[in-house]
């Protein structure tokens, strides 16, 4: 069987604890995802820490339910990319043939489910240092969420 990747991109919510004369302020502000670019490198050694925790190499596929989508899904893995100057979330899985379309529905839903309650949640609830103060990076924004799948190359992320 032949193996594919499909990868799914949605925003990001990003907040800034900045660093102040006395230590870190106790005001927050959200920083946009053009101002995130800069917190890349930080961010993704956080996903790379936070990953470790998966007890195999199939990633968040591991706690998918029994069945065709569990069997096809072999891994799936959060991460962040720059799109456009922008940085986005990106979920990545590895296909083993080709997913129906109720099995591609299934599995944007359980990507969903994952950023708004699972790893998203735990993701969003660690702070991550940076030079500038800490950050807390959210996979779930409920007021304009979405998520799309990337169906080719330049594929162009619009809000």
């Amino acid at each position: 069987m032949e193996n594919e990747t499909m990868r799914f991109l949605f925003p990001l919510k990003i907040i800034t604890y900045p660093q102040g004369e006395y230590g870190l302020e106790d005001t927050s502000k959200e920083i946009t995802t053009v101002e995130a670019v800069a917190y890349e490198d930080q961010i993704l050694a956080a996903i790379a820490k936070e990953n470790r925790h998966f007890k195999n190499d199939r990633g968040l596929a591991e706690y998918l339910e029994e069945g065709t989508l569990k069997e096809k899904v072999r891994s799936l893995y959060p991460s962040v990319e720059i799109h456009d100057g922008e940085l986005r979330g990106v979920m990545t899985a590895g296909i083993t043939g080709t997913l129906t379309e109720e099995e591609t529905a299934e599995l944007e839903q359980y990507c969903i489910s994952q950023n708004a309650d699972g790893y998203g949640e735990g993701m969003e609830q660690r702070p991550i240092k940076t030079p500038d103060g800490e950050i807390y990076v959210s996979f779930w924004n409920s007021e304009d969420y979405f998520i799309k799948p990337e169906l080719e190359q330049g594929f162009k992320l619009e809000l």
